[in-house]
């Protein structure tokens, strides 16, 4: 007998406490080899004071075990409350976000009976790194952060889950015609990983018209990797359009920690019920235990649970008349699951899972730095006039030797020189300044001229440097230039 594996469990919010007792009845009656250390988060300790919803000690639990199965958690709206589950995967750089999302038709409805995607998310960065301004009294921003590791890590992840489950094709979702530098990498990175894996089909969509073919079609993808934003849109529509959201099971990856959860909220209104479906958490549970490498408890608890939609043992949220045979509580489906364990579905595909095949993850090195040179700054002003020609005209002559002021936008498109009067303005102005002709720029031009601008009696807000790494451009343009 395998010695056990120690585990770190949150019984969550809503009805997290309810789905959690009946996965771990379920695994547990399995044999699943585990202790359990249980520990507090959420909304509970959010409200003592806690902004993070999570205390110093249970963070111990999670990197002693390495191991987290966690039901859902209500985040307080307003306060200034982070989102734990965002906090867990940066924290343990957990960057793999791993989202099956697969129709049981005809025992869970859907209109896609042969659906079977993988989403795979990056976790890290993207908007969820969280960093946000107000920039002037009708402007704020968001950042978006994309780094080549990140986007290596979790590419690299996607071709080898493929390699691993037999999977024929990965495709990448991105916006990389709007969102050239970001999105663009992304996207570099993903034929330049991809071409290491020439046993696997491989393609590109945008995020737009990728989704529209994901709601429509969803039995052309087979693996889908994307950022972080993207995932958690999309796999939220492909476990909805499979049959239920609350069907579906998250498992995230890290070097050294994981955590495992169903992908849908704490519904407090469905606590205290017995009405909630544990089926979420549990397809988390079975990735926990395939993680732990238990496959045959992963495998016996899949196949039971299959064997019960198949019976039509259904909860409230998929059960229809003619199709389902009973209507049962949480507790209930639990008590349904375990009596079938040990028994595989006739219909439905059986699950089998083994052990000894791994994936090839190195780890992401640093490249060698690149030639990198300034080719000229943004200087975004607070002002509160309308007129684009007053403004340019009036900042053009502030320009100190060495630089040129080329270009105003505002949101994004060009106002200056060239603009047209349609052209809604707000009171946040980007000026690009570049070298004046024969000359280059270097940081101290740049200080000479902030200190021209705030001489002037302008508010300027932030800078941000033009670039050029090893001779390319690494900066987009304003739209309409």
């Amino acid at each position: 007998m395998s010695q056990n594996v120690p585990i770190t469990v949150a019984y969550g919010d809503g009805i997290g406490p309810e789905i959690m007792d009946a996965t771990l009845r379920i695994i547990q009656a399995a044999g699943a080899r585990i202790d359990i250390d249980t520990i507090e988060v959420g909304e509970k300790v959010y409200l003592s004071g806690n902004t993070s919803g999570i205390a110093d000690s249970s963070w111990d639990s999670l990197r002693r075990n390495k191991v987290f199965l966690k039901a859902p958690i209500t985040t307080p709206q307003g306060g200034g409350y982070k989102s734990l589950n965002v906090t867990t995967r940066k924290m343990l750089s957990l960057y793999a976000n791993v989202r099956p999302c697969i129709a049981y038709h005809p025992y869970v409805d859907t209109h896609y009976p042969n659906m079977d995607v993988v989403i795979i998310r990056e976790n890290e960065e993207d908007l969820y790194a969280g960093i946000e301004h107000q920039q002037t009294d009708e402007v704020v921003q968001c950042l978006k952060l994309i780094s080549r590791p990140g986007c290596e890590r979790i590419i690299r992840y996607a071709f080898e889950y493929a390699r691993l489950y037999g999977r024929k094709k990965v495709t990448c979702f991105t916006k990389d015609n709007i969102m050239k530098q970001t999105d663009g990498m992304f996207h570099a990175i993903f034929d330049e990983i991809g071409a290491e894996y020439p046993d696997i089909e491989q393609e590109h969509w945008i995020i737009d018209i990728g989704s529209a073919k994901l709601a429509d079609t969803p039995e052309v993808f087979d693996v889908i990797v994307t950022l972080n934003l993207y995932g958690d849109i999309i796999s939220d529509i492909a476990a909805q359009i499979a049959g239920s959201v609350g069907m579906a099971g998250s498992a995230n990856i890290g070097p050294n920690c994981a955590m495992f959860e169903a992908i849908h909220g704490s519904a407090p209104r469905r606590a205290g019920q017995n009405v909630a479906n544990p089926s979420g958490l549990l397809m988390g549970a079975v990735q926990m235990l395939v993680h732990i490498e238990q496959p045959d408890i992963a495998e016996n608890v899949h196949n039971a649970w299959l064997k019960t939609l198949e019976d039509g043992i259904h909860t409230y949220d998929i059960y229809k008349e003619g199709l389902s045979k009973e209507k049962v509580g949480t507790k209930e489906f639990a008590d349904a699951v375990i009596a079938r364990l040990g028994q595989k579905p006739s219909q439905l595909k059986p699950v089998h899972y083994t052990t000894g095949k791994k994936m090839n993850l190195p780890a992401v090195g640093r490249k060698a730095p690149a030639a990198k040179e300034i080719a000229g700054v943004d200087i975004f002003l607070h002002w509160h006039g309308t007129d684009a020609m007053e403004l340019g005209n009036a900042v053009k002559a502030l320009d100190v030797p060495g630089m040129s002021l080329s270009m105003i936008s505002n949101r994004g498109i060009m106002v200056w020189p060239k603009g047209f009067p349609e052209t809604y303005c707000t009171d946040h102005w980007r000026l690009r300044y570049k070298p004046a002709e024969g000359t280059t720029i270097n940081h101290q031009q740049i200080v000479n001229q902030l200190n021209a601008i705030m001489g002037a009696g302008y508010d300027f807000i932030k800078t941000e440097n033009l670039v050029r790494f090893n001779g390319k451009d690494a900066y987009s343009l304003g739209q309409g230039q």
